[in-house]
């Protein structure tokens, strides 16, 4: 699949009316860190419905898509927040929704895939992985809604760039959770377009962390991939279709440990009220390195679907 260099913003604020309704505008608050180094506000997707910034790229895919190809259903594949994307949405459209989730995947997201009336298909990384660089696989009906690699999706994730820009004066940087490149890419193209000036910032965990390398040597790379705690980014590489989008949209790959993140989803827990899972804290852990700067930060937080024993643990200082 070719993507376009950037998403124009025509097509962002087309996905913004078509989602109205459906995906929340989500607040804008201050981190309550004491003071302590850049100034950090919080883009708060983890309250949407389905408790992550997915349903807007889902939604605005699936209301692009050919009436005709919607009547077999959807498909995708996800660790668990796009799948509760395109499964809020098939509900709503009365459609059937398979998900192809990795082994790994928390039982936070695939139940309440199955909750929306999602069916799901365990598979190991790899088998998930390929499916995300073939786009797609055989022996599933359906539409298949590609997680990162759809403009539809990636413009639906724009809108966030977007509300922000609108929220909030003077924004010197915003850091994103990298995954796919989908959410990152998304908000960089908005930003892009409408204030050139500001800088977007992917966030990587060190165990999952293909980017940064891949951005110093200016070609992708594959790494080691380790399963954590942080489910929601990660892999072993960079889907080559996003390599042009984020190498030239995003500043830089913040890298930050798993401990680092643990202490920001502590830190938004008890200062702020806020329940972010793994992806959604980092974002947070890497604004407060400095690395994206000292001025006014935004991290966005990117959802907050994490198992309630599995929070618990990590709020004792257990990364298990």
């Amino acid at each position: 699949m070719t993507l376009p260099p950037i998403i124009p913003i025509e097509e962002i604020r087309a996905a913004r009316e078509r989602i109205d309704g459906l995906a929340l505008r989500t607040p804008l608050v201050r981190l309550r860190d004491g003071g302590v180094g850049p100034e950090i506000w919080l883009k708060l997707e983890n309250l949407q419905p389905i408790g992550s910034f997915k349903i807007r790229g889902a939604g605005n895919a699936m209301a692009l898509a050919d009436p005709d190809l919607l009547l077999g259903g959807v498909w995708t594949a996800s660790a668990g927040n796009m799948a509760q994307g395109v499964a809020w949405c098939a509900r709503e459209m009365g459609i059937p929704c398979t998900v192809v989730v990795p082994e790994h995947a928390p039982a936070t997201k695939t139940d309440a895939v199955e909750r929306l009336g999602g069916r799901i298909v365990r598979v190991p990384f790899e088998e998930w992985w390929q499916i995300l660089v073939d786009h797609g696989a055989p022996g599933h009906d359906g539409l298949f809604v590609h997680p990162v690699s759809d403009a539809g999706v990636i413009a639906g994730n724009g809108t966030i760039g977007v509300e922000i820009l609108e929220e909030l004066e003077e924004v010197d940087a915003i850091v994103v959770p990298y995954g796919g490149g989908g959410l990152s890419c998304g908000i960089a193209s908005a930003v892009r377009q409408l204030a050139p000036s500001c800088k977007v910032y992917a966030a990587e965990v060190e165990t999952a962390a293909p980017l940064a390398p891949s951005l110093a040597v200016a070609r992708p790379l594959q790494v080691e991939y380790t399963p954590s705690f942080v489910d929601g980014i990660g892999g072993r590489s960079i889907l080559a279709e996003i390599w042009p989008l984020a190498s030239t949209l995003l500043e830089a790959s913040i890298v930050v440990s798993l401990r680092e993140v643990a202490e920001a989803l502590r830190l938004l827990v008890e200062r702020n009220h806020v329940v972010a899972e793994g992806a959604g804290a980092a974002a947070v852990a890497a604004a407060r390195t400095g690395r994206a700067g000292v001025g006014r930060i935004v991290a966005v937080v990117s959802g907050g679907n994490i198992d309630t024993a599995r929070l618990v643990r990590l709020l004792g200082g257990d990364l298990s």
